[in-house]
């Protein structure tokens, strides 16, 4: 089920008591679905002249009120109220429900940390208003990027789904376990008739919920998030101590790395596509970059020609923002050669186009080049261990480049502190299933003598 709904923020003119209107007013908050209308008080007061009526929100770099609140605070608050209410309504649709007015609001105030029917903030005992407040902080600190900001929103509208009534201070172990229950469940539960009909077409493995694999970060996220809790007094519980929960299948001895042998990729790179398939010669171009130098594609993306050094590119990397020096080869250097005399948007090395459309295009290039051999995944779901094999163009993705780019390097002799010196890894664990790989390929080849 979708409610459609229209929230609207708005400072509320006041008359004055001499004539027209006083130059500020409250800020509130409108939400109108179907016939219905509730308003909330945000608890800030606006100056008119310094609202964008369109956006929705005060002017940047201005201050409200007599105690001149910041225009970032403000705004930071009429997004995090947008979020709530959209989270509130998803929470009504899962149960395929319209709410009435009172249901609606008793859900908002008390997931705002509030009793029904009051009108002041947040209260930190809440859980979902300690999340907020731990991403809000966690976010800034980090400089996390929009793809973590949204992994947290997801875990929020999960947990909301699962319970919105959680409170921090009487968390328990037991709902922590049942949440884990809940997500292994997640697509079972939903009780939409369109989306259970769609559930029970789909294979067997799929009508489960999320992966173990999925499910352990996920319960890493809960645990960063309490040990935040803790440390700022919002929660005196010991479970992101003592609350280990195991799952099969996320030891990564089951994990498939998927990349390119050498001869397959020497088969991408020389490939020539014909003249109506020209649009996937440049996605060949950017993978094959990542292959050779063992950038993200988040990397590759906004690769200057300012980043080139000559022999080198040095790049600070979006993810973990390190600063990384890595040495051009002959095969990196004569693709940023091709391009030398191109003109990108914002002065871009390469024609990088959209991570969802190259992931698109690559699976079309695979299975054109002819990277069909078999690839066999496992991995599980609760007890149940689930395999599948797909023809390997059809798992390509952009992170196949580096993973390419680490196992072609280690199969080449080169020491894996060096890889990991160009790939960025501090923890010389995650070269483990890349050196499993490697061997694994060494014995192969060693055995071509016993012929």
């Amino acid at each position: 089920m979708n409610i459609k709904r229209n929230i609207n923020f708005f400072p509320d003119k006041e008359k004055s008591e001499f004539s027209g209107y006083k130059p500020d007013g409250k800020l509130r908050m409108r939400i109108r679905y179907g016939k219905r209308v509730i308003n909330f008080n945000v608890g800030y007061r606006v100056e008119i002249e310094k609202w964008i009526k369109d956006a929705q929100r005060c002017k940047s770099g201005t201050s409200h009120g007599s105690k001149k609140i910041s225009a970032s605070e403000i705004n930071h608050e009429i997004q995090r109220l947008e979020s709530l209410s959209d989270d509130v309504f998803k929470s009504f649709e899962v149960k395929d429900q319209i709410p009435t007015v009172k249901e609606y609001r008793d859900i908002f105030n008390s997931l705002n940390g509030k009793k029904s029917g009051s009108s002041t903030a947040s209260d930190t005992t809440n859980f979902f208003v300690s999340y907020d407040e731990f991403v809000s902080t966690m976010g800034k600190q980090n400089q996390w990027t929009n793809a973590t900001i949204t992994k947290f929103n997801s875990l929020r509208k999960h947990l909301i789904s699962y319970n919105q009534n959680l409170s921090i201070k009487d968390l328990s172990e037991q709902d922590l376990q049942g949440f884990v229950t809940y997500l292994g469940e997640y697509n079972v539960g939903n009780t939409s008739k369109i989306k259970e009909k769609k559930r029970l077409l789909q294979p067997e493995s799929q009508q489960l919920g999320m992966r173990n694999t999925t499910i352990a970060k996920v319960v890493s996220f809960i645990r960063w998030f309490l040990r935040w809790a803790a440390s700022r007094g919002y929660y005196d519980g010991k479970l992101h101590e003592t609350w280990h929960p195991k799952f099969k299948g996320t030891d990564g001895n089951q994990k498939e790395v998927i990349h390119l042998t050498w001869d397959e990729l020497m088969l991408v790179y020389n490939f020539k596509f014909p003249s109506n398939k020209q649009y996937l010669e440049r996605v060949r171009d950017v993978f094959c970059f990542l292959c050779f130098t063992s950038l993200r594609y988040s990397d590759v993306a906004k690769l200057k020609r300012s980043d080139i050094k000559g022999t080198y590119i040095s790049v600070v990397t979006q993810k973990t923002v390190d600063g990384l020096r890595i040495e051009l080869n002959n095969y990196s250097s004569a693709i940023l050669e091709k391009y030398k005399h191109f003109h990108f948007p914002s002065d871009l090395a390469l024609p990088v186009i959209s991570n969802p459309k190259m992931n698109e295009y690559l699976k079309e290039m695979g299975k054109l080049v002819g990277i069909h051999d078999p690839q066999r995944i496992v991995y599980f779901k609760g007890n149940t261990r689930i395999e599948e094999v797909y023809p390997k163009y059809d798992l390509l993705t952009t992170h196949c480049g580096r993973r390419t780019f680490i196992v072609n390097a280690l199969f080449l002799g080169i020491p894996a502190e060096v890889v990991m010196r160009w790939t960025g890894h501090s923890d010389y664990s995650a070269m483990k299933p890349y050196i499993k790989i490697v061997d694994a390929l060494k014995e192969k080849e060693m055995n071509k003598f016993n012929i």
